[in-house]
């Protein structure tokens, strides 16, 4: 393991996987003090850690800021299938449009929905007995959105379709964003919860992880 040994004595270990919304900043150390980085995984890693504190849950960080769902397969062995998780969260999708929607054809949700079958069909070969949470890709206008508004939403919620059926084929989690951000945005405009049209800000980052928890703590795959 290159990144440190993040509590081998966990009897529970919870991976988060994805982009630069997963990767927080993280340290590349093993210092606890930025080892989840400073986005939802710590949140979520406080208030269950917390929680939980007398079975000692074990949470791990791989999210790489620019992943694609094509990044997450040729680094899976090592940063999913070695660490042996109990549970997988995976957020990926949105730099599968960045770099892509300018092109000609633009966003191949076909290819996306593919890639992230691969991912889980490996994941189910030799991870067996891990819990799977897929969370939807989610926007709001504003930065690299607002280019093209109406061509980055639809491949948003092409997104949004790809990974609901993934979940619902693999017996996953879904953890449905997009809705729980547009209703954010009644409350605050867009850029308080998302500075960009993509990353969140600390608020943002709050309401993800709150619908997390939400979802994810009434399912099968609750960290109990």
């Amino acid at each position: 393991m290159n990144e440190g040994s993040e509590q081998q004595y966990a009897q529970r270990r919870i991976l988060f996987q994805g982009d630069s919304i997963t990767d927080g900043n993280r340290g590349r150390d093993t210092d606890p003090n930025h080892i989840l980085g400073h986005g939802y995984a710590f949140w979520i890693a406080a208030e269950l850690g917390l929680k939980l504190a007398a079975k000692q849950p074990g949470f791990i960080n791989r999210g790489i800021s620019g992943n694609r769902v094509s990044d997450l397969e040729a680094r899976w062995q090592e940063d999913a299938v070695e660490l042996a998780p109990d549970t997988i969260s995976i957020l990926v999708g949105v730099n599968d449009i960045l770099m892509s929607i300018a092109e000609p054809g633009g966003f191949d949700p076909t290819g996306y929905e593919q890639g992230y079958r691969r991912l889980l069909e490996r994941t189910h070969s030799d991870l067996p007995e891990a819990k799977l949470v897929l969370c939807e890709p989610f926007i709001l206008p504003g930065g690299h959105t607002d280019s093209d508004w109406q061509a980055w939403r639809a491949a948003a919620d092409a997104c949004s379709e790809a990974v609901r059926r993934l979940a619902q084929q693999f017996g996953a989690t879904f953890v449905p964003l997009q809705d729980a951000f547009d209703q954010a945005c009644q409350t605050a405009p867009a850029s308080y919860w998302i500075w960009d049209g993509v990353h969140p800000t600390t608020a943002g980052h709050g309401l993800l992880a709150k619908r997390w928890l939400e979802v994810v703590q009434a399912s099968k795959a609750a960290i109990l």
